[in-house]
C-alpha cells in the first residue's frame, strides 16, 4: 500500500477596493464544506490586520490524493465568481509537501 505524505495549500487573496466585504461573503462558505471535506487536516481562513484587501486560506492535507480531489470538486468554484465578478486583484496559490520540508529542515541543520 502506498504511503501518503501529510501536504498543505496556502492562497493568498486580495480583494479590489471596495469588494473586501464580498470577498470574505464568499471565502467565508469555503470554511465549514472544506473541514468536512475527507482527507482535511486543517483548513482555516484568515484575515490581515494590517492590509483590509488581504485574506489568507490556508489547507491541511491528509494526502495528496485527498488535496487534489479537494481541488476538483465544486468548492473550488468560489475562485471563478471571484475572478468573473472582478472581485478580486490577485491570487496567489501555492501547494507544499510536508516530506520536502522535513528533507530541507535536516539540512539545515
Amino acid at each position: 500500500m502506498p504511503q501518503h505524505t501529510a501536504v498543505s495549500h496556502m492562497t493568498l487573496v486580495r480583494a479590489r477596493v471596495g469588494c473586501s466585504a464580498k470577498v470574505h461573503a464568499c471565502l467565508n462558505q469555503l470554511i465549514e464544506p472544506s473541514r468536512l471535506t475527507p482527507g482535511c487536516l486543517h483548513f482555516a481562513l484568515q484575515h490581515c490586520d494590517s492590509d483590509p484587501l488581504l485574506w489568507h486560506i490556508a489547507g491541511y492535507w491528509a494526502s495528496e490524493p485527498a488535496m487534489q480531489a479537494y481541488f476538483n470538486s465544486p468548492l473550488m468554484d468560489v475562485f471563478s465568481v471571484l475572478l468573473n465578478q472582478q472581485m478580486v486583484d490577485s491570487l496567489d496559490f501555492q501547494t507544499f509537501n510536508e516530506h520536502a520540508s522535513a528533507h530541507l529542515h535536516k539540512q539545515a541543520s
